[in-house]
Protein backbone atom coordinates (compact mmCIF):
# COMPACT_ATOMS: atom_id res chain seq x y z
CA UNK A 1 0.00 0.00 0.00
CA UNK A 2 2.83 2.41 0.85
CA UNK A 3 6.11 3.02 -0.95
CA UNK A 4 8.94 4.42 1.23
CA UNK A 5 9.83 6.80 -1.63
CA UNK A 6 6.37 8.42 -1.58
CA UNK A 7 5.57 11.86 -0.25
CA UNK A 8 2.59 11.36 2.08
CA UNK A 9 -0.01 13.75 3.47
CA UNK A 10 -2.54 12.84 6.17
CA UNK A 11 -5.92 14.57 6.33
CA UNK A 12 -7.98 13.88 9.46
CA UNK A 13 -11.69 14.65 9.69
CA UNK A 14 -11.55 14.99 13.47
CA UNK A 15 -15.19 14.46 14.41
CA UNK A 16 -15.56 11.55 11.99
CA UNK A 17 -12.43 9.77 13.22
CA UNK A 18 -13.50 10.34 16.82
CA UNK A 19 -16.93 8.78 16.19
CA UNK A 20 -15.42 5.84 14.31
CA UNK A 21 -12.74 4.98 16.85
CA UNK A 22 -15.19 5.30 19.75
CA UNK A 23 -17.64 2.97 18.00
CA UNK A 24 -14.80 0.46 17.67
CA UNK A 25 -14.01 0.88 21.36
CA UNK A 26 -10.62 2.58 21.32
CA UNK A 27 -8.96 5.98 21.13
CA UNK A 28 -6.21 7.11 18.77
CA UNK A 29 -2.67 7.67 19.99
CA UNK A 30 -1.88 10.65 17.77
CA UNK A 31 1.81 10.68 18.68
CA UNK A 32 2.23 7.09 17.56
CA UNK A 33 0.04 7.61 14.49
CA UNK A 34 2.45 10.27 13.27
CA UNK A 35 5.44 8.03 13.97
CA UNK A 36 3.89 5.11 12.08
CA UNK A 37 3.34 7.18 8.94
CA UNK A 38 6.85 8.58 9.12
CA UNK A 39 8.03 4.98 8.94
CA UNK A 40 5.87 4.32 5.87
CA UNK A 41 7.31 7.11 3.69
CA UNK A 42 8.24 10.78 3.61
CA UNK A 43 5.50 12.46 5.62
CA UNK A 44 5.10 15.99 4.30
CA UNK A 45 2.03 17.14 6.21
CA UNK A 46 -0.47 15.90 8.81
CA UNK A 47 -3.57 18.10 9.16
CA UNK A 48 -6.37 17.76 11.71
CA UNK A 49 -9.73 19.43 10.99
CA UNK A 50 -12.48 20.14 13.49
CA UNK A 51 -15.30 22.52 14.30
CA UNK A 52 -14.88 24.22 17.66
CA UNK A 53 -17.19 25.91 20.15
CA UNK A 54 -15.22 29.11 20.67
CA UNK A 55 -17.63 30.93 22.97
CA UNK A 56 -17.22 28.47 25.84
CA UNK A 57 -14.97 29.41 28.75
CA UNK A 58 -13.53 25.90 28.67
CA UNK A 59 -13.71 23.40 25.84
CA UNK A 60 -12.84 19.76 26.50
CA UNK A 61 -11.31 19.41 23.04
CA UNK A 62 -9.01 22.43 23.45
CA UNK A 63 -6.18 20.48 25.18
CA UNK A 64 -6.10 18.03 22.26
CA UNK A 65 -6.03 20.86 19.71
CA UNK A 66 -3.19 22.56 21.57
CA UNK A 67 -1.25 19.31 21.87
CA UNK A 68 -1.58 18.51 18.16
CA UNK A 69 -0.54 22.04 17.23
CA UNK A 70 2.74 21.68 19.14
CA UNK A 71 3.49 18.08 18.14
CA UNK A 72 3.75 17.82 14.39
CA UNK A 73 0.19 18.45 13.22
CA UNK A 74 -1.31 21.45 11.51
CA UNK A 75 -4.72 22.14 13.06
CA UNK A 76 -7.58 23.75 11.12
CA UNK A 77 -10.62 24.83 13.13
CA UNK A 78 -13.89 26.57 12.36
CA UNK A 79 -16.43 27.93 14.87
CA UNK A 80 -19.57 25.94 15.45
CA UNK A 81 -22.75 27.75 14.49
CA UNK A 82 -25.64 27.79 16.91
CA UNK A 83 -29.27 27.92 15.76
CA UNK A 84 -32.77 27.07 16.90
CA UNK A 85 -34.67 24.44 14.94
CA UNK A 86 -38.34 24.47 13.99
CA UNK A 87 -39.28 22.87 17.32
CA UNK A 88 -37.44 25.49 19.32
CA UNK A 89 -34.52 23.27 20.27
CA UNK A 90 -31.00 24.66 20.44
CA UNK A 91 -28.74 23.06 17.86
CA UNK A 92 -25.17 23.44 16.70
CA UNK A 93 -23.68 22.61 13.35
CA UNK A 94 -20.37 22.92 11.61
CA UNK A 95 -17.79 21.01 9.65
CA UNK A 96 -14.48 21.75 7.98
CA UNK A 97 -15.01 19.79 4.77
CA UNK A 98 -14.48 22.74 2.43
CA UNK A 99 -11.22 23.63 4.18
CA UNK A 100 -9.98 20.05 3.86
CA UNK A 101 -10.86 19.92 0.15
CA UNK A 102 -9.11 23.21 -0.64
CA UNK A 103 -5.96 22.23 1.29
CA UNK A 104 -5.79 18.85 -0.46
CA UNK A 105 -6.09 20.37 -3.92
CA UNK A 106 -3.48 23.03 -3.14
CA UNK A 107 -1.02 20.36 -1.96
CA UNK A 108 -1.72 17.96 -4.83
CA UNK A 109 1.34 18.96 -6.88
CA UNK A 110 3.65 18.15 -3.96
CA UNK A 111 2.16 14.87 -2.68
CA UNK A 112 2.22 11.33 -4.07
CA UNK A 113 -0.09 9.61 -1.61
CA UNK A 114 -3.01 11.15 0.30
CA UNK A 115 -4.41 9.42 3.39
CA UNK A 116 -7.90 10.54 4.38
CA UNK A 117 -9.20 9.60 7.82
CA UNK A 118 -12.94 9.89 7.21
CA UNK A 119 -15.86 7.80 6.05
CA UNK A 120 -17.96 10.71 4.82
CA UNK A 121 -19.28 10.14 1.30
CA UNK A 122 -19.01 13.86 0.56
CA UNK A 123 -15.29 13.32 0.00
CA UNK A 124 -15.77 10.91 -2.92
CA UNK A 125 -15.45 13.65 -5.51
CA UNK A 126 -12.28 14.97 -3.83
CA UNK A 127 -10.76 11.50 -4.07
CA UNK A 128 -11.68 11.31 -7.74
CA UNK A 129 -10.21 14.77 -8.41
CA UNK A 130 -6.91 13.80 -6.77
CA UNK A 131 -6.79 10.59 -8.78
CA UNK A 132 -7.25 12.56 -12.00
CA UNK A 133 -4.05 14.37 -11.01
CA UNK A 134 -2.27 11.03 -10.79
CA UNK A 135 -2.32 10.81 -6.99
CA UNK A 136 -2.89 7.71 -4.89
CA UNK A 137 -5.56 7.98 -2.19
CA UNK A 138 -6.05 5.75 0.83
CA UNK A 139 -9.20 6.15 2.94
CA UNK A 140 -9.14 5.06 6.59
CA UNK A 141 -12.42 4.11 8.29
CA UNK A 142 -14.25 0.89 9.16
CA UNK A 143 -16.72 -1.62 7.77
CA UNK A 144 -16.63 -3.69 10.97
CA UNK A 145 -19.51 -1.76 12.55
CA UNK A 146 -23.22 -2.09 11.76
CA UNK A 147 -23.87 -0.03 9.75
CA UNK A 148 -20.36 0.60 8.37
CA UNK A 149 -18.90 4.00 9.25
CA UNK A 150 -17.69 4.56 5.68
CA UNK A 151 -19.91 5.43 2.74
CA UNK A 152 -19.80 2.72 0.10
CA UNK A 153 -19.15 5.21 -2.72
CA UNK A 154 -16.11 6.61 -0.90
CA UNK A 155 -14.63 3.18 -0.29
CA UNK A 156 -15.15 2.17 -3.92
CA UNK A 157 -13.49 5.34 -5.20
CA UNK A 158 -10.35 5.09 -3.06
CA UNK A 159 -7.25 3.31 -4.35
CA UNK A 160 -6.81 1.63 -0.98
CA UNK A 161 -8.95 1.14 2.11
CA UNK A 162 -7.38 1.11 5.57
CA UNK A 163 -9.54 -0.72 8.12
CA UNK A 164 -9.27 1.16 11.43
CA UNK A 165 -10.17 -1.96 13.37
CA UNK A 166 -6.90 -3.47 12.11
CA UNK A 167 -4.68 -0.57 13.16
CA UNK A 168 -1.54 -1.68 14.92
CA UNK A 169 -1.90 -1.93 18.68
CA UNK A 170 0.69 0.82 19.07
CA UNK A 171 -1.75 3.35 17.61
CA UNK A 172 -4.76 2.18 19.63
CA UNK A 173 -5.69 3.00 23.21
CA UNK A 174 -8.45 1.32 25.13
CA UNK A 175 -11.16 3.94 25.66
CA UNK A 176 -11.80 2.54 29.15
CA UNK A 177 -8.27 3.49 30.16
CA UNK A 178 -8.58 7.18 29.37
CA UNK A 179 -7.25 9.48 32.05
CA UNK A 180 -9.64 11.99 33.65
CA UNK A 181 -10.00 15.09 31.51
CA UNK A 182 -8.17 18.17 32.78
CA UNK A 183 -10.24 21.09 33.97
CA UNK A 184 -9.77 24.70 32.89
CA UNK A 185 -7.56 25.42 35.89
CA UNK A 186 -5.51 22.24 35.53
CA UNK A 187 -4.38 21.95 31.95
CA UNK A 188 -1.38 19.67 31.51
CA UNK A 189 1.92 20.64 29.94
CA UNK A 190 2.46 19.56 26.34
CA UNK A 191 4.93 16.84 27.34
CA UNK A 192 2.55 15.33 29.90
CA UNK A 193 -0.68 15.52 27.97
CA UNK A 194 -2.37 12.27 26.95
CA UNK A 195 -3.65 13.15 23.51
CA UNK A 196 -6.88 11.18 23.91
CA UNK A 197 -8.16 13.08 26.96
CA UNK A 198 -11.03 14.85 25.27
CA UNK A 199 -14.63 14.33 24.32
CA UNK A 200 -16.33 15.75 21.24
CA UNK A 201 -19.69 15.02 22.78
CA UNK A 202 -19.11 17.74 25.36
CA UNK A 203 -18.54 20.33 22.63
CA UNK A 204 -20.67 19.18 19.72
CA UNK A 205 -23.97 18.12 21.20
CA UNK A 206 -26.57 17.44 18.50
CA UNK A 207 -23.95 18.31 15.88
CA UNK A 208 -25.25 18.38 12.33
CA UNK A 209 -23.32 18.72 9.10
CA UNK A 210 -23.70 21.91 7.16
Amino acid sequence: MFDPREKIAIFIDGANLYATSRTLGFDIDYRQLLADFRDKGYLVRAIYYTALAEDQEYSSIRPLIDWLDYNGYKVVTKPLKEFTDSQGRRRTKGNTHIELVIDAMELADHIDHFVLFSGDGEFRYLVEALQRKGKKVTVASTVKTKPPMIADELRRQADHFMELANLSQSVRRDAAERAPRPGPDNEPDDDDYDDDDYDYEDDIDDNEDE
